[in-house]
């Protein structure tokens, strides 16, 4: 696992805990500071990133030595907004294949509540289409 990863270190994300195909990150945010949309709320894009760092860092736990593995899809819901504060994002496998996994990833404030469930799945790349990865 290369953590931090260069976007993670540059939006400030922190692993809190990593396990066998699971991980929390957290980030701080502030949405009129740094991490804005137009309405002044969190950006969507930015929620989606932090569940995808803990989705990645999650998978990556699994893979062996020689394998890669790379994203084939991901979806947001989002719940409510937020303006500042301290967020984690709690990703785990729902279903582990072979190759395919699918994660869910849930978004959450302080408080506990959620702010965003997110789901993503990944595929597991191996020999030649691991090279280089």
């Amino acid at each position: 696992m290369r953590y931090p990863t260069a976007i993670s270190d540059l939006l400030g994300f922190r692993i809190t805990a990593v396990g066998p195909g699971t991980a929390s990150v957290e980030v701080t945010v502030d949405a009129a500071a740094l991490h804005g949309n137009q309405q002044g709320t969190l950006h969507g894009g930015f929620l989606t990133e932090l569940a995808d760092a803990a989705i990645g860092t999650a998978h990556s736990t699994v893979v062996a030595a020689g394998e890669s593995f790379t994203s084939i899809d991901i979806r947001a819901t989002f719940l409510r907004p937020v303006w500042r504060g301290t967020l984690t994002a709690h990703a785990r496998p729902s279903h582990s294949g072979r190759t395919i996994t699918h994660y869910v990833c849930d978004v959450l404030r302080e408080d506990g509540k959620a702010v965003a469930n997110v789901t993503s799945t990944m595929m597991t790349l191996r020999g030649e289409g691991a090279a280089g990865r």
